[in-house]
């Protein structure tokens, strides 16, 4: 396992397909139910399958295949601090990554999501449209808080079970971000905040396919 200080992996689907993947590589699955409406309902539907000796669940979603194992090493250290309940990741956005959100967003396309970030370190919003608004004249000032979401997730079980029992948001379905339900429910998030040298790109369209394939094959993992 690339990932220190993980006990278990297990691989939550609703899909019968990709169940019979995963088992063939000899990975542990889930079944969940698919009324499931996104990835930490997912994982919320798996608490009974991990059993009550599990505290902090962490949640890495087949949308994010370049996310590094430091970046998930870093959520899993978050959660030593017990006031911790959920915890994701930022990575501070080089000017190039914020030309190229903004030329997605101008071209009616989410390229990501962004995330503001208050004093202390935990979410305040998070967005598919980009924020903070930066004038032009400033895009390329390398210290901007200018964060883009990392979507993977530590929980603490409470938190999940929580999660589970809130209504969804107005804002989580109009934006489509499910982390929105917990700032919704007064369930603060800490914000780990990560840098790497590689190029990290969630898969949101089409067009994401080859960016993703280029970079997974530097790697050598293509």
């Amino acid at each position: 396992m690339s990932v220190g200080g993980v006990c278990r992996v297990m691989v939550a689907t609703d899909d019968d397909r990709i169940a019979e993947v995963a088992r063939g590589f000899g990975a542990e699955v889930a079944m969940t139910p698919a009324t499931c409406a996104n990835g930490t309902e997912r994982c919320a539907a798996t608490l009974s399958a991990l059993g009550d000796d599990v505290d902090v669940i962490v949640n890495l979603q087949g949308d994010a295949p370049l996310t590094p194992p430091a970046f998930v090493e870093a959520l899993v250290a978050a959660m030593a601090d017990p006031r911790v309940a959920v915890a994701t990741l930022a990575l501070r956005a080089l000017p190039e990554t914020r030309r190229r959100l903004l030329a997605d967003q101008a071209a009616g396309r989410v390229g990501g999501t962004t995330i503001a970030i208050d004093s202390s370190g935990d979410a305040l919003y998070f967005s598919k449209a980009v924020i903070p608004h930066v004038p032009a004249k400033a895009l390329d000032n390398p210290d901007l808080p200018f964060f883009l979401h990392i979507g993977v997730y530590s929980y603490r079980r409470s938190a999940l079970t929580r999660y589970a029992m809130a209504p969804s948001s107005r804002l989580e379905e109009l934006e489509g971000l499910e982390q929105l339900r917990f700032l919704d429910a007064r369930v603060p998030m800490r914000i780990v905040q990560v840098a790497s040298h590689l190029d990290i790109w969630e898969l949101n369209n089409p067009e994401d396919v080859p960016v993703i394939e280029a970079s997974l094959a530097a790697r050598g993992l293509a």
